[in-house]
């Protein structure tokens, strides 16, 4: 048999599914696992129109006082990131005492609005925690499911690691014993999921993502502790640093963040700490109040070092 030429390409050769899997991830084609009867029925292979419509001035930056279930305020694809901790339904000082099935259909009405005015794209991060133990209640697993029959996709979960703040308190049901050990959670859900399409239009648009924080951010377990309610004043705040990597990871420098659920305003403070809009929702006008105290002394504090540096 004749002897080939040799010839090399400066192009290195990517990688696709195979039986057994690959470690190459670097120009890797999955078309083969995506078109395998295991995806059957849940590719969309509909064709996205990007549209953006803006939000009027006027409502940016503001706080509303009323159900997210109907965000009048807000047109229809406008919206690129929404995040929030839903109330938990558990008799704490904010909660209403609602069946399980009342408070999902409560959670699936905003879940619907946030539909709306997502655009094509938009992701929405919902940060939840399991409940109870006789018997444990999977509230994430419901809220995927609400959020599928919606119409979004999921994109992943993050599991957030709060070891370092857990309480050494919590109840452990049969002590040494396999009578009825209990187990503690010492972590929550971040559930992601994005609109019509996995990807966003960038345009102009500009990240503040950096690349170590890309790497890092990107991967499905996050460990930071969580914060003090008697220091933020809320039953159930979650940290700044949740938020912040949400808001670096899925959308764009000046794009608009949506919380229907504001609570303490973190997402917020969020938001405008990384050069981007907020648009939130309550039903409680305390926690409005708080929210607005805790931005109006971050605006404060940022006109301060303004003028000093001026």
């Amino acid at each position: 048999m004749a002897n080939q030429p040799y010839t090399h390409s400066k192009r290195k050769q990517g990688t696709e599914t195979s039986s057994f899997g690959t470690s190459g991830r670097v120009n890797h084609d999955s078309t083969k696992f995506y078109n395998s009867r295991l995806y059957e029925g849940l590719n969309n292979s509909k064709k996205v129109k990007f549209v953006e419509n803006e939000i009027p001035k006027k409502y940016l930056n503001k706080i509303f006082y009323k159900s997210s279930e109907k965000m009048d305020e807000l047109p229809d694809n406008s919206v690129h990131l929404m995040i929030t901790s839903p109330p938990y339904n558990v008799s704490k000082e904010y909660d209403n005492d609602l069946s399980l099935n009342e408070y999902l259909d409560l959670l699936n009405s905003v879940w619907k609005e946030t539909y709306r005015v997502l655009v094509p794209g938009g992701r929405a991060c919902i940060n939840v925690a399991n409940l109870g133990r006789k018997p444990y209640i999977p509230l994430h697993s419901y809220i995927i499911e609400g959020m599928q029959k919606i119409g979004f996709f999921m994109r992943g979960e993050i599991l957030w690691n709060k070891a370092s703040s857990a309480s050494p308190s919590t109840a452990w049901g049969s002590w040494l014993s396999a009578s009825n050990p209990v187990l503690r959670d010492i972590h929550e859900y971040i559930l992601v999921f994005s609109k019509d399409s996995f990807s966003r239009k960038k345009g102009k648009k500009e990240n503040t993502i950096k690349k170590k924080e890309f790497l890092e951010w990107t991967k499905s377990i996050w460990t930071f502790p969580a914060v003090s309610a008697k220091k933020i004043g809320h039953p159930a705040p979650f940290p700044e640093e949740l938020p912040h990597r949400l808001i670096q990871l899925y959308s764009f420098k000046d794009d608009v963040i949506l919380d229907p659920f504001v609570g303490s305003g973190t997402a917020c403070l969020s938001a405008l700490k990384d050069g981007r809009n907020y648009v939130a929702y309550d039903n409680d006008q305390d926690y409005i109040e708080l929210a607005k105290n805790r931005i109006s002394t971050y605006r404060n504090k940022l006109d301060i070092f303004e003028y000093i540096e001026k």
